[in-house]
């Protein structure tokens, strides 16, 4: 059974533009909109997540 994890997603406003960061994992990325910079994130978060792992609770 896979386990779901769930992340943060903070967010503030630089300008004109919407910065994201996942915490857990210290992905970052932006958007002109709360939506674009979300969906940024996810995909940045999901590239990372491929690369490094997070550590599997036992």
């Amino acid at each position: 059974m896979v386990k779901s994890k769930v992340l943060t997603a903070v967010l503030h406003k630089e300008e004109d533009m919407y910065v994201a960061e996942c915490p857990e994992v210290g992905a970052f990325n932006q958007g002109k909109t709360i939506e674009e910079a979300v969906n940024n994130l996810k995909e940045a978060t999901e590239l990372y997540l491929e690369e490094f792992p997070l550590e599997r609770e036992v």
